[in-house]
């Protein structure tokens, strides 16, 4: 908005004055809820960094169980197993807030179990196996819907920032500068009356003393 193009008026300024009120509520706003997105970032960070750790252990212990089995039936017997082992569940996602965030929620609807027959059938070693990397199968998934939902956090937190920012050094300066330029064409407003006022009573003075000589 060019200032020169605002209309110097007292309705002109108490929009302004109004609009300066709720910039200042708005930016309060945007202040507490990025303040909030942040905290929670951080506490969602720490469940995340927890689940990688997790993750990798589980890696680790998943392999180690692998090449044990290995070593109990031979790499032939293992790889027939492990084509009669269930699918996969479907994975679905959902969505959720997260202050005021939409975030995904991931659910892979439980794993099918093998049936008690077959796992009687199997060496230690192989059942061992199948049920570490079952939990391995549903942490991915933890860790992934976490840190999707960080990237997400993070860039409702970027955008609160850059709202802020604009109102802050933007919106609300340019604003007082309005109400300046208003007041300031008062001002001139009111010494050009006075002048005026002050040039009628002079020569209201000197038609009088005219009319009187």
């Amino acid at each position: 908005m060019v200032i020169e193009n605002v209309r110097p008026t007292r309705l002109e300024l108490l929009r302004t004055r109004r609009r300066i009120v709720l910039a200042r509520k708005g930016l309060k706003l945007l202040k507490l809820k990025r303040s909030a997105l942040i905290a929670e970032f951080f506490a969602l960070s720490k469940v995340a960094l927890k689940l990688r750790g997790d993750l990798q252990k589980r890696v680790a212990l998943g392999y180690g169980s692998i090449r044990r089995a290995e070593m109990d039936v031979g790499p032939v017997r293992l790889e027939t197993i492990a084509m009669m082992l269930p699918d996969l569940a479907r994975v679905s996602v959902g969505t959720k807030n997260v202050m005021g965030v939409r975030t995904p929620r991931v659910d892979a609807g439980g794993y099918q179990p093998l049936p008690s027959a077959t796992l009687l059938d199997l060496p230690v070693s192989i059942a061992e196996s199948v049920h570490r990397f079952q939990e391995i199968y549903q942490l991915v998934l933890e860790v992934a819907e976490k840190e999707n939902a960080l990237r997400r956090l993070l860039q409702e937190i970027e955008k609160t920032k850059r709202r802020a920012s604009a109102i802050e050094n933007v919106l609300i300066p340019r604003l007082g500068e309005i109400v300046r330029y208003i007041k300031f064409r008062f001002d001139e407003l009111e010494r050009d009356a006075f002048s005026m006022l002050k040039t009628v009573k002079r020569k209201m003075e000197a038609d009088a003393e005219a009319a009187l000589a």
